[in-house]
């Protein structure tokens, strides 16, 4: 392995690729500290230290902009809105015929997919920057703590028509500069520019985690918390990997004098293959409701709304039954739609039979599909169930510890780390093998 690492910093190319990806990671995190115009970055600072742990409606977006986002810094919206046009898109390519024809043109079409996502990217961050903004003016970005630092957030200048402006121009070019930076990084560094730029702002919230466990209760607690972590941490390693392999068979065919085909290979479908999407859009969606209360809270002396009062009970604690149930349900019923609109099996099965291959034992064509969708049913069902556990990891088995709030392996956070952090090892290994034969993995 240590043999492995040092061929890494002896290839030259590949030397070069990780230090130019270090160095954007390093200006990403940078851009995470710098406050965007207006913003009272002494009272910013006040309000995170006296509520660490407890950014409520934001948690999700707080978690994959590092930290940026209760900041309000020119990175505050992360690479969410990246990810929502993404998701977007792909779901259009169901609904948009259009989209689903660039989608099956190759590069070419896949280029212009990738442009509109760009479109819409700094579509959303307008939208976000502005709702971000809406809230620090209005003191609730930090929930009702009472504290007269919250509240005032953007200094002068800041609630003017140009003030509110150049804030929201600054955070959606930052927005820009973050997804030109992941694509710096897929085309002249290693791995995933996007899925990089998340593991690092995942990662980056680690040592804050761990600290704030250690200082709340004991070394005991915190070694107990790490103990699970690396559990569950093996647990999402075996399952990723998982995966239910469908042998193939090619029949032999002649060109000319050439024989063509007669080899066999398989169809890997994994257990868990809708990733950690399901996950966000369950979070997402269960946001929705909470911020919709967020906006409609009494004034002084005024009684809440019934509505608004069941919403505050029983949709914003984290470790209320009915949320917890909800949250389930959600990444159950989303993995299955996500996986159908993926993954067609009757796109498969019409390939399959155009080059002549088949399933041993499966008639080709309509009979091969049927066959297909009932694997896809059976193996989505434990996979669903996985990603269901591990998200409610954080609200049901470390309320035990008290460290639910600071425990830095939850759900969405491990499933990135693990997945992204698989892939990236497996590009520089494939990078090693094409210079000297072996890589770092045995």
């Amino acid at each position: 392995m240590f043999s492995a690492v040092a061929r890494i910093f002896r290839t030259p190319d590949l030397r070069r690729k990780i230090a130019f990806t270090l160095g954007i990671i390093a200006l990403f995190r940078l851009g995470s500290f710098v406050p965007a115009p207006f913003v009272d970055f002494g009272n910013v600072q006040l309000c995170l230290a006296g509520n660490a742990g407890a950014s409520g409606l934001y948690d999700l977006v707080n978690l994959f902009s590092g930290g940026a986002l209760l900041q309000l810094s020119i990175f505050a919206l992360g690479i969410m809105p990246y990810i929502t046009a993404s998701i977007i898109v792909q779901l259009l390519r169901v609904v948009i015929p259009h989209f689903d024809t660039l989608y099956k043109e190759g590069q070419a079409g896949q280029a212009k997919l990738t442009q509109y996502t760009r479109y819409l990217t700094i579509a959303l961050g307008v939208l976000q920057s502005t709702t971000l903004i809406t809230v620090a003016r209005s003191g609730a970005l930090f929930g009702d703590t009472g504290t007269a630092e919250c509240s005032q957030l953007i200094v002068a200048g800041g609630d003017t028509w140009y003030g509110i402006l150049l804030m929201v121009i600054t955070m959606t070019a930052g927005t820009g500069v973050i997804m030109w930076m992941g694509e710096l990084i897929t085309e002249r560094g290693v791995g995933n520019g996007m899925s990089l730029l998340i593991f690092t702002s995942i990662v980056a919230a680690f040592p804050g985690s761990l600290g704030s466990i250690a200082a709340q209760h004991n070394i005991e607690t915190l070694l107990l918390v790490i103990a699970i972590g690396i559990l569950i941490m093996v647990a999402v390693i075996f399952v990723e990997q998982s995966q239910r392999r469908i042998p193939v068979q090619y029949a032999k065919r002649m060109v000319g004098r050439r024989t063509y085909g007669g080899n066999n290979t398989y169809i890997p479908i994994k257990v868990n293959m809708a990733g950690v999407v399901p996950v966000i859009f369950a979070s997402s969606l269960l946001y929705l409701p909470a911020l919709i209360a967020q906006f409609n809270q009494p004034g002084q002396g005024e009684e809440a709304q019934p509505w608004v009062e069941w919403i505050s009970t029983y949709l914003t604690r984290g470790d209320h039954p009915l949320y917890m149930l909800l949250y389930f349900l959600l990444i159950v019923g989303f993995t299955y739609f996500y996986v159908a609109i993926t993954f067609n099996p009757d796109e498969v099965a019409d390939n399959m039979k155009k080059y002549g291959g088949f399933i041993p034992g499966i008639r080709a064509g309509r009979p091969t599909a049927e066959y297909l969708d009932y694997v896809l049913t059976r193996v989505t069902l434990p996979g669903s169930l996985y990603l269901g556990i591990v998200a409610l990891v954080p609200l049901i088995a470390l309320v035990l510890v008290g460290a639910n709030q600071n425990f830095p392996f939850g759900g969405t956070s491990l499933l990135i780390m693990v997945g992204v952090g698989l892939e990236t090892v497996k590009q520089i290994d494939s990078q090693l093998q094409q210079r000297h034969y072996e890589g770092l993995l045995r």
